[in-house]
């Protein structure tokens, strides 16, 4: 009985640690939970705290899987960027993707007008750093943007 108990525990940590169950890709509600939760923390701690947050890769609520979080104002200036520290500070307004779509300049229409929505893009994987299909859902914030990528 205590050998049968050890070879399904044994099996279930092998299931779980799985590199299939490691990148599994997120979903969308997950990633618009995610929105929502730097909108809760820009709403209740304000947009520094945010910002350094989002920038935090060791912050759980805003980096899971293949999801994290990224702030831009609404002339195309990086604040925040959870997977790629190194685009913050940088005005990417004239940024293409591979398919040369300009990323930064929809999702600032986006967050202009309708307000929030997504967008689909080729951009790294925060999980295999290899360029992939993604997209990311968009919401305006005060005088910025939110926004969660996921892999498709």
């Amino acid at each position: 009985m205590l050998r049968a108990a050890i070879l399904l525990a044994l099996a279930v940590l092998a299931i779980s640690a799985s590199p299939t169950r490691a990148t599994q890709v997120s979903t969308e509600q997950q990633a618009v939970a995610m929105v929502h939760r730097v909108e809760e923390r820009f709403n209740k701690d304000g947009l520094a705290v945010t910002i350094e947050a989002v920038n935090d890769k060791s912050t759980p609520e805003f980096h899971e899987r293949d999801l994290y979080a990224f702030i831009y104002d609404m002339q195309g200036v990086c604040l925040a960027n959870g997977a790629r520290p190194a685009l913050v500070g940088k005005n990417l307004i004239s940024l293409k993707d591979q398919d040369g779509k300009y990323l930064i300049q929809q999702m600032v229409a986006i967050a202009t007008d309708p307000g929030s929505g997504w967008v689909s893009y080729k951009w790294p994987s925060p999980v295999t750093n290899k360029i992939e299909d993604r997209s990311a859902y968009i919401e305006k914030m005060g005088d910025y943007f939110v926004g969660v990528g996921m892999d498709r």
